[in-house]
């Protein structure tokens, strides 16, 4: 419903592959942390609505809080619709094109210099009437492939130079599905995929063929439970996942 919080990432410890966690983000019953973000203290962040609008807000804005701080009303600081949720968190400088994905599978690509310091706050960037409202942002470095990604588990993986200015169907999707994210990845990249009973995989994408054009229908990238969200991943890496109660784990 709006609330957001910066908190310095040393305070959340490393822990095991399924270890306890800790609880942050503490909300009013019934508002579910939607994004988890990363970002350096003197970045700006690019946000994505549902509603395909795009804001900019200097990490600075945000005062630096404790786990399990409140946070501040988001809808103080943007001029947010009613009802009008943030879809994408992205620090500002991430690549060369910004990916947008809808519900009903539309990809767009739009160039960075659109979402720089001269952006309009709530300039739009997707029509609702091109696959429903946007699900999912990405950052791609240009000459990318885009893994697609959905509900039931699903996924398509294509040039992102495929995709036109005024984007196209990137996955076809069954009328029960609906998408749920994107990552931009390379030949050696892996992809971390989360269900919504907390099991997750690392499909590798030199295990993953890519499909020759965008709109195909996907294949099976994960079988248990529904598909919450992806994250490309490489060796090294740490992940961070938050719970629908705002339980937050760390790990590698």
């Amino acid at each position: 419903n709006g609330l957001i919080k910066r908190t310095p990432r040393h305070l959340y410890g490393r822990q095991r592959r399924g270890g306890m966690g800790v609880f942050d983000l503490d909300v009013p019953e019934g508002d579910e942390p939607a994004k988890l973000g990363h970002a350096a203290a003197a970045d700006t962040l690019i946000l994505l609505t549902d509603d395909g609008r795009a804001f900019r807000l200097p990490v600075s804005a945000l005062a630096e809080s404790p786990v399990r701080a409140r946070g501040q009303d988001l809808r103080e600081m943007l001029p947010l619709r009613p009802n009008e949720r943030i879809v994408g968190l992205l620090p500002e400088g991430g690549g060369q094109f910004v990916i947008l994905v809808s519900q009903r599978g539309w990809v767009r690509r739009v160039l960075a210099s659109y979402l720089g310091k001269n952006l309009i706050p709530g300039t739009t960037f997707h029509d609702l009437k091109e696959g429903g409202p946007l699900v999912a942002a990405c950052w791609s470095a240009g000459d990318n492939d885009l893994f697609l990604a959905s509900r039931e588990g699903k996924a398509i993986r294509f040039m992102e130079r495929q995709v036109p200015a005024r984007g196209c169907l990137g996955v076809r999707l069954d009328p029960t599905d609906a998408a749920v994210a994107v990552a931009a990845v390379g030949p050696t990249d892996g992809v971390f995929l989360l269900g919504d009973d907390g099991q997750g995989t690392i499909r590798l994408m030199n295990g993953f063929a890519a499909n020759k054009a965008p709109a195909a229908g996907g294949k099976v990238a994960m079988k248990t439970g529904r598909l919450v969200g992806v994250a490309r991943v490489s060796s090294g890496d740490e992940l961070f996942l938050i719970s629908r109660m705002g339980k937050l784990i760390r790990f590698a």
